[in-house]
């Protein structure tokens, strides 16, 4: 690329829609990005959220990151297509201890398919598992995510929006591939946020309580 070009074009722009169930953590995981926050509260995106934020790809290349957060229940609703269009990429977004919002997916896709499909330029799509902080209540096991990427050409991405974990690094690795950029082993490790982890010890009958239910939704209760 020459010095010109460099001038004309110094900041790329993508669009990026997240997709997936109202539960599946999509707008955690995009403040989680833009924002570096977590919200504890469920608060549900009515419509559509939007957030913007600007990351350095290797070759000093400014790339700004347009986030559409859609609303879970829009999956029927007349704007979906609208929200859809123009996306460089797709966030297919499910968590990984809800089997439901791993199956729903497939909607979302056919949604994809049916505004993309005479499309010149088809978007990159990513299968995000997020809510790895819950890797011990998993129900959606790793082979079906992987069998899902490999049947649709997906790029495979598990993330947690509550902990950081490999949050930037998906969004990166998502431009990275919509652009053609390379991203070498240093790169990944260097967009790795280190997250402080909280230590809860819960007491010892808890631990022989055998009651999967309010185990679990004292779980999720946090999330």
């Amino acid at each position: 690329m020459s010095d010109s070009e460099e001038e004309e074009s110094p900041d790329r722009q993508l669009k990026l829609v997240v997709l997936g169930d109202g539960t599946a953590g999509k707008t955690s995981l995009a403040t989680r990005f833009a924002q570096e926050t977590f919200g504890k509260q469920y608060k549900q995106t009515i419509g559509l959220d939007f957030y913007l934020k600007r990351i350095i790809l290797p070759g000093n290349l400014n790339v700004t990151l347009q986030v559409w957060d859609v609303g879970g229940q829009t999956i029927g609703g007349k704007m979906l297509d609208k929200y859809i269009y123009g996306a460089q990429g797709i966030l297919l977004v499910y968590d990984i201890t809800n089997c439901q919002s791993f199956e729903n997916l497939e909607d979302w896709y056919n949604a994809v398919k049916k505004v993309t499909e005479e499309s010149e330029m088809q978007p990159l799509v990513a299968l995000v598992g997020n809510k790895i902080d819950l890797e011990h209540m998993r129900t959606v096991k790793v082979d079906k995510h992987q069998r899902f990427c490999q049947e649709n050409n997906f790029s495979s991405h598990f993330v947690s929006a509550k902990t950081g974990d490999s949050v930037f690094l998906c969004f990166q690795r998502i431009a990275a591939d919509i652009l053609g950029i390379k991203l070498n082993k240093a790169e990944m490790e260097q967009s790795q946020h280190v997250v402080r982890a909280e230590i809860v010890n819960y007491p010892e009958e808890d631990n022989q309580h055998h009651n999967t239910s309010s185990c679990q939704s004292k779980v999720c209760s946090m999330q």
